[in-house]
């Protein structure tokens, strides 16, 4: 029987209701990021430049966008006969059928899938986060380790640990105790989704979870614990590079602008390790004679008349005369009339802001929903 060594999973059903308008109509991977990428690109790229060729991409809400975009998997090479990318909704099977009830559920519901490839080891992945990673990397330090599970790690400030699921760990990196949004953490080694299971070992636990009718069947707050507390090997590999959990209109705002700071550690321009996007051959962006762009990202299809500070705009938008973009990221498709001033903003894709009109005051972020048209001035949310 062929088989593979290791193969990905990753949960991109998410929601993401602290996105607001943005994730309405979209799942939170596929919502745009960076002018030319939807979030989903970076955890493919990743696999695609680990060597990962057979990836599952688990999917629930809004998945229309998300789907159409994966496609085949052409774009990250991942377009194979054995292995390559497939869509896994929750379906209907002899035992009946469920929506995905959390992360490990969404797991024990696709083993079919995983026990199809045979592998040693399964790679579990969020969909959602915004960040270049060898994972091969991290095997190597699973497999040196002798583990069971390997959680990646990010050292965070220890004011802000509380947001997020803390490993407590021994000097040789064992994981001892994790504890899930803790008011008091131990350390500030924060997990970032990111797993490296025996497949195995983590089918028992898997199997074990379903047992239990108070489970959550969520890795942090249910698989996690019971591992620890059954003596499983558990090791925390500590990543250092550029990581964010896009997850509120704040923080995916600030990614983008991080993007246009010289020293980002996030680099999207060397020659390896490319994040790969569909291209969607559209004509090269027109500056008009009396454009001002000043450290901006501006993809093809594009017409710029006007003035762009400090922004990221994304294929197919057109800025009038005199008009004003400013620390913005600018979605798809918009429309900026003359005169028109966009401040510290998000505008959704196929919005409309009229001529003369001012969006946002440069203090709080203003977001603008898809195909909103924008008749009068906008300075708060």
């Amino acid at each position: 029987m062929r088989k593979k060594e290791i193969i990905a999973m990753v949960l991109a059903g998410g929601q993401g209701t602290r996105l607001k308008s943005l994730t309405k109509n979209n799942a939170k991977p596929a919502v745009p990021f960076g002018g030319k990428y939807r979030i989903i690109d970076f955890v493919l790229s990743n696999c695609a430049n680990s060597s990962i060729d057979t990836v599952g991409v688990l999917t629930q809400y809004q998945p229309l966008i998300l789907n159409a975009h994966i496609g085949i998997g052409m774009t990250w090479d991942l377009d194979r006969k054995f292995g390559g990318v497939r869509i896994l909704p929750p379906y209907q099977h002899e035992a009946g059928g469920n929506w995905y009830k959390g992360t490990a559920d969404a797991i024990y519901q696709n083993m079919n899938y995983i026990d199809y490839y045979n592998p040693e080891y399964v790679l579990v992945l969020s969909g959602d986060h915004i960040y270049k990673m060898d994972y091969n990397l991290m095997l190597d330090y699973h497999k040196e380790k002798n583990a069971d599970c390997t959680i990646a790690v990010i050292e965070v400030p220890i004011e802000e640990a509380s947001r997020f699921g803390i490993m407590n760990t021994h000097e040789d990196g064992r994981i001892y105790e994790f504890e899930e949004k803790p008011k008091k953490p131990k350390s500030n080694l924060a997990s970032m989704g990111i797993y490296v299971f025996n497949w195995n070992r983590l089918k028992h636990f898997l199997k074990e979870d379903q047992k239990d009718p108070t489970s959550s069947n969520d890795f942090g707050k249910n698989v996690i614990p019971r591992m620890l507390k059954e003596g499983a090997k558990l090791y925390a590999y500590r990543f250092e590079g550029y990581w964010k959990d896009v997850g509120t209109v704040e923080s995916y705002w600030e990614a983008n602008m991080d993007l246009l700071k010289e020293d980002c550690q996030l680099d999207l321009y060397e020659g390896v390790n490319k994040i790969y996007a569909v291209d969607y051959s559209l004509p090269p962006q027109y500056i008009g004679p009396e454009a001002v762009v000043e450290n901006s990202m501006i993809v093809d299809g594009c017409t710029i008349y006007g003035e762009v500070k400090n922004s990221i705009i994304s294929r197919g938008v057109y800025i009038g005369k005199n008009a004003v973009v400013r620390d913005s990221v600018i979605l798809q498709d918009v429309r900026i009339e003359d005169g028109a001033t966009v401040i510290k903003s998000v505008v959704g894709n196929g919005a409309r802001i009229r001529e003369g009109v001012t969006v946002g005051n440069g203090k709080e972020i203003v977001l603008v929903p898809e195909k909103r048209d924008v008749k009068e001035n906008i300075f708060e949310e």
